[in-house]
């Protein structure tokens, strides 16, 4: 019998264990995630709002929190194993609609990121921390596996994964004991590697320039000698991202269509130039984006003013999506370095903060003790990056109490409930 299955093991690919479990590695992440997301439990909406309505900082969950999370259970053990894979993360999209792709996974994944928050809050107060560390760190990778496709609404979604986990982490951070944050740490270094908003810029390029010149060509090929034809075709396209246009709520303004045409002068080669235009700023965009924080500013803001400046509105359109998104990457890097340096100050003191550099400055993060209300609650690390109008800020809560922002322009304030329905 150990004769054929041993072979039987190698031909179906290795084995990996979570919590001493057997399971293989080599099937796609993507499949167990969709395998994940089916097996999410039915919840009554007065059951979700319940959950999901209710900030639960600062608070002993209920019993009827734990039952209900319990029922993720099947969802979260695929989310695990995905978590454990050892081939690439291939979603399977097909971006051949162009801007109407969907993506519908991103939405599925971000909500299985805040179940992870809450069912390690609920594992910390029921001294199960292993069980609250595999929840979040396959949170982890399931965000950074959420942008494996290259598209830029995917690495923003990969962000906002980033900040529930670290947020989580540093809200309960004297819940766990100090062998699980240095696991934690050590496999947010480990996870699949993070997708980049530079490493967006082809996809974004192919998915809508690209596109867009394709389909000109093929109504071109449809109506031979009638631009007017061919005009009124790609009006029809223009229409179904008219929406996505900044500054059309306005009635009194003039739509997308209106500005192509008259920077176009009326004619489809004129709509083919504006696009090879725009796509060669693509190319200058994808050098600026992977600059250094500290050189990336100068060029950026130049950058900025020339597509401010810019009469092609397909520029207004698609690029200040970018400078956001770049501000935020910054942020999320300084964000994810803070937690590694808590987590060495927490191990080794003052010399394990130092140990970890500020990603968007010179040297270590600055840190002080953080007060609230009187009371000393903890510690916080404070970046010199200040992209988003203020400095990048993470409280680590060593002491139960009233909650507070831990992060954001809005760190060290009291939150108020989102709703009584806990009561």
């Amino acid at each position: 019998m150990k004769s054929i299955l041993l072979p039987l093991l190698f031909l179906t690919g290795s084995l990996g264990a979570v919590g001493g479990e057997q399971f293989r590695t080599d099937i796609n992440p993507a499949l167990r995630y969709h395998q994940a997301f089916l097996v999410a439990p039915d919840l009554s909406q007065a059951d979700r709002d319940f959950l999901f309505t209710n900030d639960w900082r600062g608070q002993r969950l209920p019993e009827r929190v734990g039952e209900l999370l319990a029922r993720y259970d099947n969802q979260f053990k695929l989310v695990r194993q995905a978590a454990q894979a050892v081939v690439p993360c291939d979603w399977g999209i097909d971006m051949s609609p162009g801007p109407a792709t969907l993506l519908p996974h991103l939405a599925r994944c971000k909500a299985i990121a805040q179940t992870a928050r809450l069912r390690a809050m609920w594992f910390l107060q029921n001294s199960q921390p292993m069980e609250a560390r595999d929840d979040l760190l396959a949170a982890f990778a399931l965000g950074r596996n959420a942008a494996r496709d290259g598209v830029l609404i995917s690495a923003l979604v990969q962000i906002a994964v980033e900040n529930i986990v670290c947020s989580t982490v540093a809200e309960n951070f004297y819940l766990f004991p100090p062998e699980i944050l240095k696991q934690l740490a050590d496999g947010f270094a480990a996870a699949p590697p993070r997708a980049t908003m530079a490493a967006c810029i082809p996809a974004e390029n192919s998915s809508f320039v690209d596109w867009l010149v394709v389909k000109i060509l093929e109504l071109q090929k449809e109506n031979p000698g009638n631009d007017a034809n061919v005009m009124a075709g790609v009006r029809e396209l223009v229409a179904s991202f008219e929406s996505s246009a900044e500054g059309q709520t306005r009635r009194d303004q003039p739509t997308l269509w209106d500005q192509v045409t008259k920077a176009a002068g009326g004619t489809r080669s004129g709509v083919v130039r504006l696009l090879r235009d725009e796509a060669t700023l693509y190319q200058r965009l994808a050098v600026i984006m992977a600059l250094p924080q500290q050189e990336y500013e100068a060029q950026a803001n130049q950058f900025s003013a020339e597509i401010q400046n810019s009469t092609n509105p397909f520029v207004s359109l698609t690029f200040p999506a970018f400078q956001k998104a770049r501000q935020k990457e910054f942020a999320i890097m300084a964000e994810l370095a803070m937690v590694q340096a808590a987590v060495e100050y927490k191990l080794h003191g003052e010399p394990g903060l130092k140990s970890v550099i500020d990603p968007c400055g010179q040297g270590s993060f600055a840190v002080q003790r953080f007060v609230f209300e009187g009371v000393d609650r903890g510690f916080e690390l404070k970046s010199t990056y200040a992209g988003r109008g203020f400095r990048e800020v993470l409280i680590f809560v060593e002491k139960d109490g009233p909650p507070f922002s831990v992060n954001g322009n809005n760190a060290g304030d009291r939150a108020l409930p989102k709703s009584s329905s806990a009561k």
